[in-house]
């Protein structure tokens, strides 16, 4: 099947901690899958969506991160030209909300300056909730760059 011809593309970088939910995020959006048995990504995955806007095509092409720290030299590099970012954290794990901070730093410190960034919580559909949706908005809020907050369920 032939590529569908765009006339924008716009990179979007999913990062967090190792088994937030980032590679199903990125399945779900792309192909409208979910695997509760994915396999934790090593170096760098994508994927990508075409949708039309006013008459012109959209490409949005998803650079899904590894999370674990000794693959954290080899993604940074994929921060360049992202003109969105996406720091994903489990809800029901605390650890991973408390390392957001380091996921926004790596983003002001590899990626563009005028990158946009959003912060979600994924997971919500699991009952053992660690950190609350207050908890999350007062984050988002003391990030300078952090557009908002948003909870993910799937089903």
């Amino acid at each position: 099947m032939a590529e569908i011809e765009f006339d924008v593309l716009f990179k979007v970088i999913l990062v967090g901690d190792s088994g937030v939910g980032k590679t199903n995020i990125l399945n779900r959006y792309t192909k409208n899958e979910f695997n509760f048995d994915s396999k934790t990504t090593i170096g760098v995955e994508f994927g990508s969506k075409i949708f039309n806007v006013k008459d012109h095509n959209v490409k949005i092409q998803i650079w899904d991160t590894a999370g674990q720290e000794r693959y954290r030299s080899i993604t940074n590099a994929y921060y360049k030209g992202s003109k969105g970012a996406i720091i994903v954290f489990d809800l029901s794990r605390r650890e991973t909300f408390d390392h957001v901070e380091r996921w926004y730093e790596d983003i002001n410190k590899n990626g563009d300056k005028d990158i946009s960034v959003i912060l979600v919580g994924n997971k919500s559909d699991l009952e053992n909730r660690a950190v609350t949706k207050e908890d999350a908005e007062h984050k988002a809020k003391n990030l300078s760059k952090l557009k908002c907050f948003l909870q993910l369920i799937y089903y």
